[in-house]
């Protein structure tokens, strides 16, 4: 049996999994402040008090966490010191020296990480491919450190110039302090990002080092609070790539759960779409705090390795701080249910980016929350039950909610209360659909080729009216859509993603060199997967490398061949490499040489194999449960009396037509006009829509 944990800004999902028979039990929490794993003891605990089980039953528990990201947004990090070659202590504030906005005249660009009275160089110099030009000056970088200790830094990032091709300067830093120092925790880029470009290096191991004390006490807090319960399995941590880790791997390079709890969603995505045959989907998640899309293409998530975290200006891409880690490729839609809804200052209506959270939260939670929010204008139109929110645990008060929304909206705009409502359901639907439609038009793909996936609290509330905008042919509401994340934390494999940089043309390679390189990283990989307990006769290995045209200064990612490779394996990498091209850019090039620039090997464990079915909670009972008035924008400003379903009750097979609304108690399905739904084998919704 395994548990699923995810932590979100508002709600702390969890998925209980029996993996021999697939059977999934569901519970959703309050995420506490300031101390989550409050909220996940209070979710184990109810948990298995509900399902009459105990902790000793658990085989492991898979965690995500959004953590890493607060911290970096909210600068509550370690107090961090950067040691670097001396000359080079202000690349974190040079940078690319690009603007991401030409036409702001006021712009702003992220603070660094590390103060400037924190960033210091030490003599040292190699050369890009390793060899030393000046030897690392001992004594200095022993009075640096020194001088770095009596200021109290708690942690320090160690990035030289080309560390990526002879780590061994770093090496002699890392374990200086961790002989003499050992109370202060130590980054080497040498280990956080072995690979070419100095400025995103420096930043992602600044950044590794700024979350790694907190990281770290939040871990160990975390696996003694549940040990102590009765735990005593396995505990692995999602990271951004959707794949897991242990949670020693988690603590000592924490920059991987960036977006640890988003790629949950994904994965389980692809999950879905392997059971119902579904190769090519747009994931939707909307939470309680944001919005997000990512796209699965042939059971594939999109991998970049081009992310940003913190950015100044939220969707300008550039105002962030670069970290090149794999991550699945994810547009930010800045809309969830706890969104605040206002009037600005030109007289319109506008909503988020921020967020009630849990607390005060909405104001329909009565929780101390006096501004209108989404979660508000949905209880409003009629879409909520305010009697069967998370299953009846939590009673909605509409008329708090109609209250925020008169005196924060409708007066000021001369409008109804539910003319305002519909407002801010049109705004959110209006805004998602817009991103993800160009998120998916930058790839050069077309957004009407891809059924929808819809999960997450808010999910599918407002599902449908995206994918309407979107012209999306169907849209899937998965089982346990409420909690899908945390589900996808149970049917990710444990991997391990090992990287080194090597800057060649193709007919220049040294192939033993590379052939060297990638077993060495292979074998590092399957040291890892024995270290989990995993069958290494189960473990899959692929290899990826960063690929341009010589003189480009941007890449590619090639899947490469396996076995030795040799001279004879570049028309074979090349061919992949036209395909790549071609595919992004509608043309490519067969007269220019070609280069590798950073390879990449995963070696990842088996990924589970089951049929998941709901537990404990079907019957005789008919599915059908009344009534209730509701308002569609398509159906004019009169509330309807649409049907309401019982999700649990409904059986595979069932079929009906829009509009409907379906209860669960993890979320609620809003069905549009002009759609046919149907329940599959596995009871997961299908809506087609026409």
């Amino acid at each position: 049996m395994k548990l699923g944990i995810d932590i979100g800004g508002t709600f702390t999902d969890l998925v209980l999994l029996d993996e021999q028979s697939g059977k999934l039990q569901f519970g959703k929490t309050l995420t506490t402040y300031p101390d989550p794993t409050d909220g996940i003891i209070n979710g184990i605990q109810e948990l298995i008090q509900n399902f009459e089980l105990s902790l000793e039953d658990l085989d492991s528990i898979v965690h995500g966490t959004t953590l890493v990201t607060n911290a970096v947004i909210e600068r509550k990090g370690a107090k961090t010191a950067l040691i670097t070659t001396a000359g080079f202590e202000d690349v974190l504030e040079i940078g690319r020296e690009l603007r991401y906005d030409i036409y702001d005249i006021s712009l702003r660009v992220p603070t660094p990480l590390v103060p400037r009275n924190l960033r210091v160089g030490v003599p040292e110099r190699l050369d890009k491919t390793g060899q030393v030009l000046q030897a690392l000056d001992t004594k200095a970088m022993k009075e640096i450190v020194g001088r770095l200790a009596e200021q109290e830094v708690d942690s320090i990032a160690v990035s030289f110039l080309h560390s990526f091709t002879n780590p061994t300067h770093e090496k002699t830093v890392g374990d200086y302090i961790a002989e003499h120092y050992p109370d202060i925790y130590c980054s080497l880029s040498s280990e956080i990002m072995p690979e070419i470009r100095e400025y995103e290096r420096t930043s992602a191991t600044a950044m590794n080092a700024y979350v790694q004390p907190i990281t770290d006490d939040y871990l160990k807090r975390l696996e003694k609070n549940i040990r102590n319960m009765g735990f005593d399995g396995i505990i692995n941590i999602m990271i951004s790539s959707g794949k897991l880790t242990t949670i020693e791997g988690a603590r000592k390079t924490p920059i991987q759960l960036l977006e640890s709890g988003p790629a949950g969603g994904t994965m389980a995505s692809i999950f879905f779409g392997k059971l119902m045959d579904m190769p090519d989907l747009l994931a939707f998640d909307m939470g309680g705090t944001t919005a997000k899309a990512s796209l699965v293409s042939q059971y594939e998530p999109e991998i970049t390795n081009q992310f940003e975290a913190a950015r100044v200006m939220r969707f300008k891409k550039g105002s962030g701080l670069p970290v090149r880690i794999p991550v699945i490729d994810m547009i930010e839609i800045g809309a969830g249910g706890g969104s605040i809804a206002r009037v600005n200052h030109l007289g319109l209506l506008t909503v988020g980016p921020d967020s009630a959270s849990s607390q005060p939260g909405p104001a329909c939670y009565g929780r101390g929350g006096e501004l209108p929010t989404v979660t508000d204008a949905d209880l409003i139109l009629g879409y909520l039950n305010e009697d069967y929110f998370l299953g009846g645990n939590m009673v909605l008060r509409r008329n708090l909610a109609e209250k925020a929304m008169e005196e924060h909206i409708a007066r000021p705009l001369g409008i109804s209360v539910e003319e305002a409502a519909m407002g801010i359901h049109r705004i959110v639907n209006e805004n998602m659909a817009n991103a993800a439609r160009v998120h998916i038009l930058e790839k050069g793909l077309d957004p009407r080729r891809y059924s929808m996936i819809a999960f997450g609290g808010a999910g599918p509330v407002h599902a449908f009216g995206v994918a309407r905008l979107l012209g999306s042919p169907q849209m899937v509401i998965p089982l346990g859509a409420g909690v899908t994340s945390a589900l996808g934390f149970l049917v990710s494999p444990i991997a391990s993603e090992r990287i080194s940089s090597y800057v060649c043309r193709l007919e220049d390679m040294d192939w033993n060199r590379v052939n060297e390189m990638l077993e060495r990283m292979e074998q590092e990989g399957l040291a890892f997967l024995e270290r989990a307990d995993i069958d290494l006769s189960t473990a899959k290995i692929e290899r990826i490398a960063d690929m341009r045209y010589a003189g480009q200064g941007h890449e590619i990612t090639i899947r490469m061949p396996m076995g030795k490779l040799s001279p004879d394996s570049i028309p074979s990498i090349q061919e992949r490499f036209l395909q790549e091209y071609e595919l992004r850019y509608n043309r490519s090039l067969r007269d220019i040489g070609m280069e590798t620039v950073t390879w990449r090997v995963i070696v990842s464990g088996p990924t589970p194999d089951l049929n998941p079915q709901l537990a404990g909670k079907t019957g005789q009972r008919a599915a059908y449960k009344g009534t209730r008035k509701v308002l569609f924008e398509s159906l004019g400003t009169k509330a309807i009396d649409c049907p309401v379903y019982d999700r649990y009750l409904l059986k595979a097979g069932d079929s009906f037509a829009g509009p409907a609304i379906i209860e669960e108690t993890e979320s609620t399905s809003i069905i549009g006009p002009n759609s046919q739904v149907r329940l599959d084998q596995y009871k997961n919704i299908v809506i087609e829509m026409h």
